[in-house]
């Protein structure tokens, strides 16, 4: 397929989009690529790095496309669905990058669009944001849903399943619904607990804001998702409301057992469940990208030394790599190294993590 030239729509060109659109570039060279966007910017900014081949002003203009992706927030693309039912062509393939895909589904059944549209989501995410932030490798190697509809044709499931993965991407076939449950326990659930495990540790805070202080380490790690955007997880909470809270209700259950097993002074229930815990968290593979964004992160001791922090940084910058945050760790009951360094990207953290090797600092890779 990789020989061949399409004619592809975006309707949204923030990260996702952009990325998704720079990969076809990539990939389809010769491919015409139009884009839609309230955001003019994003769209100057496409054109100006010919990512795109033209702009369109609105959506009656997407005509004749091969490929229509919906990369904008999900009411949106759901409002779009009525323009696009009358401009669509019987051999295109509609499809969007959301999170959560009952809703969407939902409108497109009521608009007669099953035999066109095919779910997507890219299991990949960032802390930035927009299509200044996007790059042509984003969905490389990372794990991509394809959730047909059920009466989509065959035909066009596997020529989206080989487009994605000509894209760099590795497709995963699975039903909206089963997509929407996998996602609620692996993404949806733990941001919401990982919030709640803040809110619990800020409920006891003293007025010395000690707590805050003493969390600094391992408790921040656990409870980095809860930095995420409220607004964002306000949406993709309502919009699976049962699969979250049947899971939720299921770790209130497992919470139960545990309190019932601490206060009877059941070793055994104890060691089972940290065993068991452990067991399944160390069987999960260290480099797949999940719906989760990834911290690449390196510790590093520092010794007690003049410039030895310095040099450690230098050693980092005069080899070109971009370092994302640096930190002090004060609380180290659950990492070891006392310098922080986060990268964007596992390459990044590895050359790191080699050159602080070879000039004789101790490093602890997580």
């Amino acid at each position: 397929m990789k020989n061949m030239n399409f004619r592809i729509g975006f309707i949204g060109l923030g990260l996702i989009g952009g990325s998704i659109a720079q990969s076809f570039r990539r990939v389809f060279p010769n491919s015409e690529i139009i884009g839609f966007d309230v955001d003019q910017s994003a769209l100057a900014l496409a054109l100006e790095d010919h990512t795109l081949t033209k702009t369109v002003s609105t959506i009656e203009d997407m005509t004749d496309c091969d490929y229509i992706f919906l990369c904008a927030p999900v009411h949106y693309n759901i409002a779009y669905l009525p323009v696009l039912k009358e401009i669509i062509k019987d051999s295109c393939i509609l499809t969007d990058v959301g999170s959560v895909k009952s809703d969407i589904y939902q409108m497109i059944h009521e608009y007669g669009l099953d035999d066109y549209f095919i779910g997507g989501h890219p299991m990949v995410g960032s802390e930035r944001s927009g299509y200044d932030s996007a790059n042509d490798r984003l969905i490389e190697n990372a794990y991509y849903f394809i959730t047909p509809s059920e009466t989509v044709a065959e035909k066009k499931v596997e020529d989206f399943r080989i487009l994605i993965e000509d894209l760099g991407a590795i497709p995963i076939v699975y039903s909206p619904a089963r997509h929407d449950e996998i996602t609620a326990y692996i993404s949806h659930i733990p941001h919401v607990i990982a919030s709640a495990l803040v809110n619990l540790v800020a409920s006891q805070e003293d007025e010395n804001k000690m707590l805050k202080q003493l969390a600094a380490g391992g408790f921040k790690d656990i409870t980095r998702i809860a930095s995420s955007n409220p607004v964002v997880w306000e949406h993709i909470l309502l919009s699976n409301p049962q699969n979250v809270a049947n899971g939720l209700r299921t770790f209130i259950t497992t919470l139960d057992e545990m309190i019932a097993a601490i206060e009877s002074n059941d070793a055994e229930s104890i060691y089972s469940f940290f065993d068991s815990a452990k067991e399944y968290r160390n069987s999960i593979p260290e480099h797949a990208t999940g719906v989760i964004r990834m911290n690449y992160e390196v510790y590093v001791d520092i010794p007690d030394e003049p410039n030895a922090l310095a040099k450690a940084v230098s050693y980092i910058g005069e080899n070109g790599i971009n370092l994302k945050n640096i930190g002090i760790t004060h609380n180290r009951e659950d990492n070891e190294g006392v310098l922080r360094l986060s990268f964007y990207d596992s390459d990044s953290a590895t050359k790191a993590s080699d050159i602080l090797k070879e000039n004789h600092y101790q490093i602890y890779e997580r």
